[in-house]
């Protein structure tokens, strides 16, 4: 069997499930909302590459270097952004939780906690893992914050990481959470959770 093997979490405000090709239509009209896909330091799909990042990540999953879902907005039943768990190295039970967008409409609702939160929590309480990871462009400012926010600590930046789609150099912010911080984190998440509700 696949490590991690597909699974869908559900919680008050989002569901994570496996994506699909059924994914699209939603998929598109996330990716237009915001027209974030033209933040040069993201990774936020045009809305005409939906399609081929659906594909692409299916055949990652096929791989088994990445377990690729949708985020799901509970109150619509619509797809709002994409997530996964990658990186994904099962003979020393860590992963990175990446590749994860949202529209720009679901941004700082709540959504992104709840579906960190579940994701964590599947991460260390069901696969067992050892420590979680987080990576982001050093200049993506909003996105630092946010894994921050999870509580998640800087372990260090690849300088000159990689070469981005716009021919500049990315460094590399690498974030992570350790299996002895889950319980703290857990608590304070749940406590972030309870006050936007």
């Amino acid at each position: 069997m696949p490590w991690p093997e597909p699974i869908s979490l559900h919680g008050k405000l989002v569901s994570v499930v496996p994506l699909e090709h059924a994914h699209l239509d939603d998929l598109i009209t996330s990716a237009a909302d915001g027209e974030l896909h033209r933040l040069w330091y993201t990774s936020v799909p045009a809305p005409d590459h939906v399609a081929h990042e659906i594909a692409r990540r299916l055949t990652l999953r096929e791989s088994g270097s990445m377990s690729p879902f949708a985020i799901i907005e509970n109150a619509s039943g619509k797809s709002v952004g994409m997530t996964t768990y990658m990186n994904i190295d099962a003979a020393n039970h860590r992963l990175e939780i990446g590749s994860t967008w949202y529209r720009k409409s679901a941004q700082r609702t709540g959504i992104n906690t709840e579906c960190k939160y579940l994701m964590l929590g599947h991460a260390f309480e069901t696969l067992d893992c050892i420590a979680v990871e987080f990576r982001t462009h050093f200049i993506n400012h909003q996105s630092r914050r946010a894994i921050e926010r999870l509580g998640a600590k800087l372990d260090g930046v690849l300088r000159a990481h990689m070469v981005m789609p716009n021919g500049t150099i990315r460094d590399t912010c690498v974030y992570s959470i350790v299996a002895s911080e889950w319980p703290t984190i857990k608590a304070h998440l749940s406590l972030q959770m309870a006050l936007v509700r």
